[in-house]
Parts: structure tokens; C-alpha cells; sequence
């Protein structure tokens, strides 16, 4: 099971309750959510003041904590948390090596910043260390390296056993202000990540650098799981009550979370819907051009014959209605 947590902002136009200003610039709310990967799910969210701090170790504790409840306890033997730059402190990262038990290993990858006994670390890494990095595919990604930086860097107080992997990449134009001394100088844009996976039983390949970095990277895809939310009422919170508001919160998450399990439970063959946005979805499913009527005791649902979707429909609710109750 794969966890990824991440915190967003969310504006307010009024002055709400816990409404601060944020690290943005803007003026809101700065919830930490934990969502899962595997299906997409929201597992927890907290919500925040607007100036909560981004890698405060005791919220990433409460969220982690409530995210894994959700998760059945059959399925919590192997667990990968990734979290990124936020996540790079001694209290998180000690707490998850604290949830290691006999029945459970719990991994993790986090983003790193980068400090000058870093960049020493990496100026004594030989040219012959760099290899190229993969896509999530496999394929090569050319133009992006990455390096072991474990053995390099030997700072006191992290956990042991933790490695790090560098990745570096000719810096866009965009990028050009935002370069320390060091980069400038070397003509590469450096990212490090930091993981305690040795190797994953069962995985091929799980110890090589070029897997580590895809796998962290693949942390990305929470930025699409935390637009879906706020599509689905998260962007806006309605009330100057604190309270509503996380109730709103609440609500905004299982309705993104009915959406992804109708997607993956009856729509997963069903092209152009199996990874649907929110508008896709109330345009092609929830908003329904039909009527129900009544005949001989019987109720029948009247869908338009014009409309595109009656098939997708269909099949979607007769796989609803042949799922198991559970018990």
C-alpha cells in the first residue's frame, strides 16, 4: 500500500475562521491530506490554519496515523509512505522507522533540501557515478541522471540505513534565478531524495538508484488526486465556522472518493471514463437525461435514445447492483 502525503492551499475571500495568510502569498487554509495510491482514495485530510507550518512533524504523525487506519489491517503488512520535501525531518522520518514491527515494514521516500554539505558530497562524485534515469516505463530518460550519495554524505542524527539518491538536469530558463552558487558553476540543477529501501522482496530491481528515483517521482500524481478533490467542492470552503468547514472538507473527500471507486468498480473498461475527470463525469454519468416512471408495480428508468453514454450508464449500474452487501 502506498501512501502519499501532501498539503495544499485553499483560499478564502473572507476572513473565516483559521483563514490566515499562507506561504503563497494568498490568504486561506493550508490542509495535509494522506491519499492513497493504489486506488486514489483519500485516506485522512486535516484542516489547517493558513500559516501552519509545511513540514511540521506532529500533523504529519496525526494524518499518517489516520490515513493507515483506513487501510484494512490484512493489507497493511508492506506499506511505502512518500512525502516530499516536507517530510525530510528527524521526527517523521524517525517515527516511521518506529512503525516497523514484526508483521509490518513500512518504507518511505521524501524529498531532501539540498545544503552545502551536500553539494560537497556531490562535487566528489566521479563522472562515471552518474547514470541515466528511467521513465515510469522503463524507458531511458535522457537528459536526467541520477547518482548514489549515500557513502558521501555522512551527517549524524539521521536513522540508519538511510540512502540518498541524487538526480540532476540542465536547468531550464525558468529555473536560472532560482540556481545556488554550486549549480551555476557546474551547469546542473540538483533534487535529492531519501529513502530506507534496500530492496523490496519479490521486485526486481528494487535496490538500483534508477528505480528508487522513478518511485519517488511517481509521487507527483498526488498533485492530480488533490486537484480531483477540490473539484469535487474542496476549493471552496463555504462557512465562517470552523467546524462547517471541516465538515465540508469531509464531505468534498468522500464524494472524490465515490467518484474514484465507481471508476475503478464498474467503468474500468469503459474508454475515456476509466480515468474521467470530475467534469467528465457529471457530464457523461451523474447528470442523467431520463425519467422514471411506474407501470404494473414496476419502476422503469426512460433514458433519452440521442444520448451518447446510455450504454456506459448501464453497464455501470448493473455492476453496482451485482456487487456483494456486506455483512
Amino acid at each position: 500500500m502506498v501512501v502519499d502525503l501532501d498539503a495544499t492551499v485553499i483560499t478564502s475571500a473572507s476572513r473565516k475562521e483559521g483563514a490566515a495568510p499562507t506561504f503563497k502569498g494568498t490568504f486561506g487554509f493550508h490542509p495535509l491530506g494522506g491519499w492513497l495510491a493504489n486506488t486514489g482514495e483519500s485516506l485522512a485530510m486535516e484542516l489547517r490554519t493558513g500559516n501552519a507550518g509545511a513540514n511540521t512533524v506532529d500533523d504529519h504523525v496525526r494524518v499518517l496515523a489516520a490515513a493507515l487506519d483506513q487501510i484494512p489491517h490484512s493489507s497493511q503488512s508492506k506499506i511505502l509512505v512518500r512525502v516530499d520535501g516536507a517530510g525530510a525531518t528527524h521526527g517523521l522520518l524517525e517515527h516511521l522507522e518506529a512503525l516497523n514491527t514484526k508483521r509490518r515494514t513500512v518504507r518511505y521516500t521524501v524529498g531532501w533540501k539540498i545544503t552545502p554539505e551536500d553539494e560537497a558530497a556531490i562535487a566528489k562524485l566521479p563522472e562515471s557515478a552518474w547514470e541515466t534515469s528511467l521513465k515510469r516505463d522503463g524507458d531511458l530518460q535522457a537528459g536526467y541522471q541520477v547518482a548514489e550519495l549515500t557513502y558521501l554524505n555522512t551527517r549524524d542524527g539521521w536513522p540508519e540505513g538511510m540512502r540518498l539518491i541524487v538526480r540532476r538536469v540542465r536547468p531550464s530558463r525558468r529555473h536560472m534565478k532560482k540556481l545556488t552558487a554550486f549549480e551555476q558553476k557546474t551547469g546542473w540543477r540538483y533534487s535529492v531524495a531519501a529513502t530506507n529501501i534496500r530492496h523490496m522482496w519479490g521486485i526486481a530491481g528494487s535496490h538500483q538508484i534508477q528505480f528508487l528515483d522513478a518511485l519517488h517521482r511517481d509521487h507527483a500524481e498526488v498533485e492530480d488526486r488533490v486537484r480531483t478533490n477540490k473539484a469535487m467542492g474542496l476549493a471552496n470552503l463555504p462557512s465562517q465556522s470552523w467546524q462547517i468547514n471541516e465538515a465540508w472538507m469531509l464531505a468534498a473527500n468522500l464524494a472524490a472518493d465515490l467518484d474514484i471507486w465507481l471508476r475503478l468498480l464498474t467503468l474500468h473498461d469503459q474508454d475515456g471514463l476509466e480515468g474521467a475527470e470530475p467534469d467528465t463525469m457529471r457530464l457523461r454519468i451523474y447528470h442523467l437525461p431520463a425519467r422514471l416512471a411506474r407501470h404494473a408495480r414496476r419502476r422503469i428508468l426512460r433514458i433519452e435514445r440521442t444520448w451518447p453514454w446510455t450504454t456506459a450508464f448501464t453497464t455501470s449500474w448493473n455492476r453496482l447492483t451485482r456487487l456483494p452487501v456486506a455483512t
